[in-house]
């Protein structure tokens, strides 16, 4: 249904990305990857603004928890694994939703 869409959320932390990419995929039967540099890592949920179970309401969300915050794991690897969760979240006919949280930059 939904080949080759992919919605990408993001924006600062505390502006409801999450209620969104949420609420979204109940609407549109998504799935939820996620796409913060700091969520990868087991066990470091304070600090993260990682979603809890009781916050993801039963939608499953991808690329949380993946890494030893000890282990090697660069930009290339997050782009093979964020390439090869799209294509499976579009192989059950489910709209990924992307959420990243930006910093913002001031000058």
């Amino acid at each position: 249904m939904y080949k080759d869409k992919v919605v990408v959320i993001c924006g600062p932390t505390a502006s409801g990305k999450t209620a969104l990419s949420i609420e979204l995929a109940k609407q549109t039967n998504g799935e939820i990857i996620s796409s913060d540099s700091m969520q990868i890592y087991k066990d470091m949920d304070i600090g993260t603004a990682k979603p809890t179970e009781e916050e993801m309401q039963g939608i499953k969300h991808y690329l949380l928890d993946i890494v030893f915050p000890n282990e090697r794991y660069s930009v290339a690897d997050y782009k093979k694994d964020a390439k090869k969760t799209i294509k499976e979240v579009l192989s059950k006919g489910k709209l990924p939703i992307i959420v990243r949280r930006d910093r913002l930059i001031y000058r």
